[in-house]
């Protein structure tokens, strides 16, 4: 079975589970960027990591950054590390640390991008933006607007205190109940390999950070380890004196 059957053999899968809640009622992380990974490949007609790269990497001249590395830039991939029951850093082997030399089965609408902090302080930049950077436009002003407001209706609990979400981006809405830094508008996410990034319009601030540490920080595991992307959030702030 090729990966296009795979892909809708999924999605008329997942279309037949039963609602893990009432519509509008909870919120809930699943797989639909996955499945929105798979529209945009039918709508397209192309393969989705195609499309990344013609309509996304290449405009925005993020040259590192795609579903696997070439053999002349493997030297440059680093490790990724969690902590061990001895509460020393070890390098994960298999999962997210996969085999990055080749080129996957399916390029997952969900993640398994290798990027760098370069190439993905570009791609917020464009959204800073409202959509375009050094001169060229890929989304326009509203869309970005609309992807950064919160849609969640008002009887829904919030993500987390203070934090709705718009379309794929966590959207501050409490500033003191997000924890009391944020520019108004403020949008951001992170990732399992130990990225995060925000973007706040109203201080017109980008911050990405990439650790290559499982889950951003061991904190929850290993007592004394600093919340590093907590403690990013304060420190970027407290800098700020005008």
């Amino acid at each position: 079975m090729n990966v296009d059957n795979t892909l809708e053999e999924m999605i008329k899968r997942v279309a037949k589970l039963p609602l893990n809640a009432q519509p509008g009622s909870e919120f809930h992380y699943s797989i639909s960027v996955d499945i929105q990974g798979y529209i945009v490949q039918k709508l397209s007609g192309m393969p989705f990591e195609e499309f990344l790269e013609k309509r996304i990497f290449k405009p925005l001249n993020m040259v590192d950054t795609g579903f696997y590395v070439p053999a002349e830039k493997l030297k440059r991939l680093r490790s990724l590390y969690d902590y061990g029951r001895d509460g020393q850093f070890e390098v994960v082997h298999g999962g997210l640390n996969h085999d990055f030399s080749a080129k996957p089965a399916l390029a997952s609408g969900g993640g398994g991008l290798v990027s760098t902090a370069t190439d993905y302080m570009r791609f917020c930049q464009m959204l800073l933006n409202g959509g375009k950077l050094d001169g060229v436009r890929l989304l326009s002003p509203r869309s970005v607007e609309l992807m950064r407001t919160n849609v969640l209706p008002p009887t829904m609990p919030a993500v987390s205190p203070g934090v709705g979400f718009g379309f794929d981006f966590a959207v501050n809405t409490d500033a003191v109940a997000a924890g009391g830094y944020y520019g108004k508008g403020t949008f951001y996410w992170g990732g399992a390999a130990g990225t995060w990034f925000w973007i706040d319009p109203t201080d017109d601030l980008i911050v990405v950070g990439m650790i290559q540490q499982v889950a951003g920080t061991g904190a929850a595991a290993v007592a004394g380890v600093p919340d590093v992307r907590g403690l990013s959030h304060a420190f970027v702030y407290q800098a700020i004196v005008d």
